[in-house]
């Protein structure tokens, strides 16, 4: 198998685990650069007694004792472009993918789901679900979603096996109720749409629903501080924690859409504090909100990720879910589609966000096609598969396998758990599921091969971390 090009796909490699299984040993499931390893299992060893380790010796410590947040699941967003190029494929190949990603024993078993209300840049052009003026929404209709993207949701749901929660997110209200009468280049909601723009919410639940798409929850704006070229839309939080709590949260109240899961913020790591702040302490947001979602973007300008400001509001907010919603690796470039800092760069931000308090994590597209699009804006990027629309090839980064190291083994209703390394060249995080197997998820990003060894209450197993790997423990 080639690094990260696959033309005949196939999930082989990747070895469903036992459920319930109470064995005393360790399944190890590798990926590594410079080897052939992708999502396979490499290992299988078994605990023994040895107590107190030396300081010399590197470990990874793991406490299934200590439980934290519980696991909502992991997943991508089904875009427009997604979906465009999904249909552009051939039937083969569609059911190739809707498996690798939503299959729990033959894929890596995505269990969460996003989409846009309305266009975003992944969107082949702007578009509304309204005509324009139509304050009262009486022509609102989602037939534009029915040609791709309603149908793969509804594909992928029934590929995870009936059930697979989605939220929806608006990039921009349609221009006419914005203060820059356009859908692109920010601008803001005007004030005297407001209840129009919480019903639209409720219409598009509706609409999709009676197509036969469950929504569990949405988002109130796509990265409501980032005006861009393409659709979007600025809130201060003031203005979000208000709209929420006198607009959208009553009037999803009223419309019987009360369990629907409302997530504020939905952007970069770097504000979520002061986000967080103003929306929780308020006490009439907690009747509405579920929690705050976060992206991974803040480092754009040659930082590095402020990973840490997720353990803060968490610190702060104990009762308040955090969800990773968005995250991809920008400027696509199919030269780079082996690049192996694609994959690292998942698996780095899944383990220190689960350590902080994320209860769950949404990649971005899930599929692209061969130019990272399409994108009515050029905004092209990476998406851990991208199909090639006019051969039918099907190409895989290594952020396929390292998402898959997680998605696959770890599952919805897991307990995070300790995990604790002894050296800094190993990060690490840890779950156990519902039917009491344990997770631990050990990456390793230096060009040194490491020896360590798990320990559990006394007992260990030595385990060889690759240069350039991740690796799931399963026992």
């Amino acid at each position: 198998m080639a690094a990260a090009s696959l033309v005949h796909f196939t999930t082989a490699q990747v070895q469903p685990v036992k459920p319930g299984s109470t064995e005393s040993k360790v399944k190890v499931y590798t990926t590594a650069d410079n080897s052939d390893y992708r999502l396979t299992q490499t290992a299988t060893l078994e605990f023994s007694e040895t107590g107190q380790p030396f300081e010399t010796e590197i470990c990874v410590f793991v406490d299934p004792s200590r439980t934290f947040q519980t696991f909502l699941g992991i997943g991508g967003a089904i875009t427009d472009a997604s979906a465009e190029t999904f249909y552009k494929l051939p039937e083969k190949r569609q059911k190739e993918i809707l498996n690798a990603y939503f299959n729990p024993k033959e894929g890596i078993g995505y269990s969460l789901l996003r989409t846009n209300m309305n266009s975003c840049d992944f969107s082949s052009g702007s578009y509304t679900y309204v005509t324009e003026g139509d304050a009262d929404l009486k022509s609102f209709s989602v037939d534009v979603d029915k040609k791709f993207k309603i149908p793969m949701i509804k594909q992928a749901m029934a590929a995870a096996g009936g059930t697979l929660p989605l939220y929806i997110s608006p990039w921009s209200p349609p221009a006419w109720m914005k203060d820059n009468n356009n859908m692109l280049q920010g601008g803001k909601l005007k004030p005297e749409f407001y209840k129009s723009w919480a019903n639209y919410y409720v219409k598009y639940i509706n609409s999709i629903e009676k197509e036969g798409v469950p929504v569990w929850g949405l988002s109130i704006q796509n990265e409501p501080m980032a005006k861009q070229r393409w659709e979007s839309c600025i809130y201060t939080a003031e203005e979000e924690r208000d709209f929420l709590k006198k607009f959208l949260g009553p009037t999803l109240k009223n419309a019987g859409l009360s369990d629907k899961n409302v997530i504020v913020w939905d952007h970069n790591r770097d504000l979520i504090y002061q986000r967080a702040q103003t929306y929780f302490s308020d006490p009439e947001v907690a009747k509405y909100a579920w929690g705050i979602g976060f992206h991974w973007y803040e480092d754009w300008s040659g930082g590095l990720p402020v990973f840490e400001n997720v353990r803060r509001v968490h610190e702060a907010f104990p009762d308040e879910n955090i969800l990773f919603t968005e995250g991809c690796a920008e400027s696509f470039d199919a030269n780079r589609y082996s690049f192996w800092g694609l994959g690292e760069e998942y698996g780095r931000s899944m383990i220190h966000d689960f350590n902080n308090g994320a209860v769950g994590w949404t990649d971005w597209n899930i599929l692209l096609d061969e130019f990272g699009g399409p994108n009515h804006v050029g905004n092209f990027c990476f998406a851990p598969m991208h199909g090639n629309t006019k051969t039918g090839e099907l190409t895989l980064t290594n952020s396929y396998y390292y998402i898959g190291h997680f998605s696959k083994f770890i599952r919805p209703g897991a307990k995070r758990i300790i995990a604790s390394p002894s050296r800094s060249q190993l990060i690490a995080t840890a779950f156990v599921n519902t039917d009491g197997s344990v997770v631990v998820v050990v990456m390793n990003e230096s060009n040194q091969p490491t020896e360590y060894k798990l320990w559990v209450n006394g007992k260990t197993v030595p385990v060889t971390s690759l240069p350039h790997s991740i690796a799931t423990l399963v026992f």
